[in-house]
Parts: structure tokens; sequence; C-alpha cells
């Protein structure tokens, strides 16, 4: 190749570098903006033209990058995941990690609202965020199962395996989410949760009898 061809050759590769960027720049953009939204307004009340003005687009420039508003929605909701992903890359998960997740997100309902409704829309058929929280469940618990056998060894104080236990530690998560949606000058999601895991570590049931059921 001539020098003529390789410089040409390197100038298209760095002008389809610049675009890439672009592309993410204006892709985090658009997250954010609709992040902001959401918690401002909540996953109803946020609409794309909304999101597009916010984040300095046009709606159909956003529609190039997501062209549903439920796929908005899984990008906002990745982009949420990305912190616990990093955790559980790592190892690191734990419990008291759980409870700083829970302090964390008592600071954002709007995209807790938006987690909680789009994960309970999943369950309908051929909803386009039904993949994504099918691959999220199962990666939180094999990464809560991996945290609390760490955490426990292969029994936990109540008599549970890590294996059994890691599907009702995400059910109380995402239950208190709700329950402090609907009502939460009465529902203290944090203080709730770490009640949850003084039981799940000693195996105390409310009355204080230690013998839980395995």
């Amino acid at each position: 190749m001539s020098a003529r061809g390789q410089d040409a050759g390197r100038g298209s590769r760095r002008a389809g570098g610049g675009r890439e960027v672009q592309r993410a720049e204006r892709r985090a953009a658009i997250l954010e903006a609709a992040m902001e939204l959401i918690a401002e307004r909540g996953y109803r009340r946020t609409s794309l033209a909304a999101v597009a003005e916010r984040a300095g687009l046009t709606q159909q420039g956003l529609l190039h990058h997501f062209p549903t508003k439920e796929l908005l929605l899984v990008g906002v909701l990745e982009a949420r995941d990305r912190w616990d992903a990093a955790a559980a890359a790592s190892g690191s998960w734990r419990t008291g990690t759980l409870a700083q997740l829970v302090d964390y997100n008592a600071t954002r309902p709007g995209i807790v609202q938006a987690y909680t409704v789009l994960s309970a829309d999943s369950v309908t058929e051929d909803h386009p965020a039904r993949a994504f929280f099918e691959a999220r469940f199962r990666g939180v618990r094999e990464a809560l199962t991996g945290a609390l056998r760490a955490e426990f060894g292969e029994v936990l104080p109540g008599g549970l395996t890590p294996e059994r236990a890691a599907p009702l530690l995400v059910a109380v998560m995402d239950g208190l989410q709700l329950q402090w949606l609907l009502d939460p000058e009465r529902v203290d999601m944090p203080a709730a949760f770490r009640d949850f895991l003084g039981l799940l570590g000693d195996g105390a049931t409310p009355d204080g009898d230690g013998d839980a059921a395995p």
C-alpha cells in the first residue's frame, strides 16, 4: 500500500473512532437525561420528547439510539446496574454492601419506580424488557449465592443453603421497594432491610426463637 493509501486508511479509522465516541457520548447524555426526568416526574410522565429536549437532541435523533420508550428505560436500568455488576464481578458483594445499596435506592425514588414498573410489566408476553429482567435476576441470584457462601459458608445460621436463601433476599429487596413506593411514610426501607439481614444472619424469628426451619 502506498503512503497515501496508508494515511487514508488511518484517517478513515480515526474518523470511525470519532463517530463511535460521539455515539457513546450521545447515548450517555440520553441516559443521564432520562434518569433525571424519571426521578423528577416518574416513569409515566416522562416522554421521549422531553428526554430528547433535555439531552439536546431532536426526538428523531433520540430514536436512532433508543427506538422505543421501553428500550430507553431498559438502557436506564442497565446503567443503574453497572455499579452492582462491578461489585459482583470483583467478588465484593456482602450483605453490608447490599444494605448500602438499599440506602442509596432510598434517595432515588424515580429510578426505583421505573425499575418496579418495568420488572412487573416484563412478565407479559413479548415485552421488550423481558430478556433483560430474566438475565438480571439470574445474575443477581448467582451473585448473591456466592456472596452468602463467602460470608456464611455452605449453610446459613438459620439452616438455609446460600442457593435457597438468595431468591428470598432478592424477593425482600424488591418487595420492600414496592411497599416503600406505595407508603414511604410508614415503610422505612433501609431499616426493614437491615432487620431482615439480622434474621438471615442469626436465624432468629421476630419473637426471638432461634430455631428457624431449614
